[in-house]
């Protein structure tokens, strides 16, 4: 079957990428995948940058379609709720869910993108071609042209789908030829990883949390890593007094974590060596339209949309993606030019919608976690869950444990929460009527 059909080209030999490559395969296409890096299989991983995400229901249905969810879960550490640590005090832990049951899943993105490879390597018709960073494509004839270590190399494919990251080359490409427009919204944060050691053999930190430190303005967060360590990251301005500009010294980074997260100071013995030499993480919202190009060129994952780490979201919307083309390519077919614009009709509102939600869940996540309203909030959040099973789900539980497209959750909660409303204004009217009624019974008495 792949004999009879033209090759696809994947460029970006990411989660997306890989997932896409399996995708296709599985489809009958030959798959050329091209990746800019050397094999990471038996390449060093790059210091302080991103060795574990959270993956929750939209990635691991992607996985099993394929039947690698087991396999991928299998080193998975699930969090079933948030470990909030306070200046001082104990810290407090807040359920995901309102069953206290489910969990996202804190697993190693190197990993991950291993088996991924492994998977699309072992399928027929895929070719792997790393160290190939693609500097031409001419998105009317899928022409491309790679930089390798041997020197310029050219290929050409009958669909080209860019699935190589934030900084894609393929969007770049699109952008030269005037095809496409993009925008850029950049934080005025950036990040920086840390990382605590096992402590006497176990976690220092219980491993069924995602464990926050929030501090207003900034935050920690630490995630447990199968090897019973915690990647830690730090999310700070980049300019300003308490930011990472601010911090030089050795003396002037363990003075600042002494005041700011004392209880990291014991866990953390290389705290000032990993804070000097990790490097700062940007952080932003890559928005560009049109996805596609005359169905013969597309843009999937962060090429298309990348968005803010706060939702854990950005890795499960990648892979949902992958998804909805495999969807949109049997809805048509296999008629790519009928395909892409589909998919990007499809995608585009969710993208939007989650890139919105993440950058809220920041403010959430930074200041209000540690509120006594926020905690009330979602006491009362919760049981209504109980109270109301399927009829009142929160927004984190539609978009960490279902598949509800994206902007639907975004529609629904706000009809959840207008609802909420109405009955706690209608009860509070309640109360102060009854209130008012026996003060005027007082009186006549």
């Amino acid at each position: 079957m792949s004999a009879e059909r033209d090759e696809i080209a994947v460029v970006g030999a990411g989660l997306a990428g890989c997932l896409l490559a399996c995708y296709l395969a599985r489809r009958g296409y030959p798959v050329a995948l091209y990746e800019r890096r050397p094999d990471p299989r038996t390449g060093r991983v790059e210091r302080g940058r991103s060795i574990n995400l959270a993956l929750s229901e939209r990635g691991l249905d992607a996985l099993r379609r394929i039947g690698l969810a087991e396999q991928v879960m299998a080193d998975a550490l699930p969090m079933r709720g948030r470990m909030i640590h306070p200046v001082a005090g104990e810290p407090q832990f807040q359920s995901y869910s309102g069953s206290g049951d489910r969990a996202i899943n804190s697993i190693s993105r190197g990993a991950l993108n291993n088996a991924l490879l492994d998977a699309a390597a072992a399928l027929p018709g895929v070719r792997i071609a790393f160290d190939h960073r693609l500097v031409g494509l001419d998105p009317t004839s899928g022409e491309m042209t790679f930089e390798t270590p041997q020197g310029k190399v050219a290929a050409t494919a009958s669909v080209v789908l860019g699935a190589d990251g934030a900084g894609s080359a393929v969007r770049g490409q699109l952008l030269g030829y005037g095809v496409l427009t993009e925008s850029l919204d950049f934080l005025d944060y950036g990040y920086k990883e840390l990382t605590i050691p096992p402590l006497g053999g176990d976690f220092a930190l219980d491993p069924s949390a995602l464990h926050i430190w929030p501090r207003g303005t900034s935050m920690m967060i630490a995630l447990p890593n199968p090897d019973r360590s915690f990647t830690c990251t730090l999310f700070w301005p980049t300019h300003g007094t308490a930011s990472f500009a601010s911090l030089g010294s050795p003396a002037a980074i363990e003075r600042h974590f002494a005041t700011h997260y004392p209880d990291l100071i014991p866990l953390a013995p290389n705290l000032v060596d990993d804070y000097q030499h990790n490097p700062v993480g940007v952080l932003g919202t890559v928005r560009c339209a049109p996805w596609q190009v005359a169905g013969k060129v597309a843009l999937l994952g962060d090429a298309a949309h990348a968005i803010v780490p706060f939702y854990g979201q950005g890795a499960n919307c990648a892979m949902e993606d992958v998804v909805e083309l495999d969807r949109c390519l049997d809805e048509c077919d296999d008629d790519w030019s009928a395909a892409l614009p589909l998919y990007q009709r499809r995608r585009q509102d969710n993208a939007e919608a989650i890139a919105r939600m993440a950058l809220a869940n920041f403010v959430e996540m930074r200041d209000k976690v540690a509120s006594p309203v926020f905690q009330t909030r979602k006491r009362v959040e919760h049981a209504l869950e109980r109270a109301l099973p399927g009829r009142y789900v929160s927004q984190y539980e539609l978009v960490s444990f279902s598949t509800t497209p994206y902007a639907q959750v975004r529609r629904r909660v706000r009809r959840q929460y207008a609802v909420v409303g109405a009955v706690a204004a209608g009860g509070l009217a309640l109360l102060v009527g009854a209130v008012g009624a026996a003060i005027g019974r007082g009186r006549r008495g």
